[in-house]
């Protein structure tokens, strides 16, 4: 379980003020706990905002059966005007990942499993005009594919990023900071894993 980001580089500074690595960091941390009432062993990586070179994340998650980094999105700078307009989860896999096809099985498994949870996926990523573009690798689970991921190629293992909401939008922020919110965000991200991890390789 990867913490997104570090201390140094936090990512996105939300619309409340607040660095994107401490929403990353409580929502990694609930993710673990859900996981670990899974009867799933789970380590945290990047949690104390010092790893700032990314294959290091990877390469300390050899021997795990999944990689999950945790990232709550932005949009373009130009796009930051309007903000209040974009929302949802994205779910980021790279065909470069020696375990695509797993780790894009996975990616759909937490998908369909925040979707059932009432969480809609974002589509901006996939328009030419406000995205990349990231074409859709699964459009009903809001999964894209990224190629150049960095924790997705550099994984010996399946990987799959999440963006839990775009905290740049002022209510998708406000919800992000809910704790009811981020404990069900949590239970369908370890549901999915859950899911996928017991299908087998």
């Amino acid at each position: 379980m990867d913490v997104g980001h570090f201390a140094a580089e936090p990512g996105v500074i939300s619309a409340a003020g607040r660095p994107e690595f401490e929403y990353n960091l409580d929502l990694a941390l609930e993710v673990k706990a859900a996981l670990e009432r899974r009867q799933v062993d789970v380590r945290l990586i990047g949690e104390r905002g010092d790893y700032a070179v990314l294959h290091q994340r990877t390469r300390d998650a050899r021997g795990a059966d999944l990689f999950v980094s945790i990232h709550h999105d932005s949009v373009q700078e130009s796009l930051l005007p309007r903000a209040d307009e974009f929302a949802g989860f994205s779910l980021f896999v790279s065909k470069l990942n020696p375990k695509a096809d797993k780790s894009l099985a996975c990616a759909g498994a937490i998908g369909a499993r925040l979707r059932a949870a009432g969480f809609t996926p974002s589509r901006y990523h996939a328009d030419p005009v406000t995205g990349a573009p990231r074409p859709f690798a699964d459009e009903a689970n809001g999964v894209h594919w990224y190629d150049n991921l960095a924790v997705g190629r550099t994984a010996s293992m399946p990987s799959v990023l999440v963006e839990a909401g775009v905290i740049v939008n002022r209510d998708e922020e406000r919800r992000m900071r809910d704790p009811e919110v981020r404990r069900r965000i949590a239970e369908a991200v370890a549901g999915g894993a859950r899911e996928c991890l017991t299908k087998g390789s």
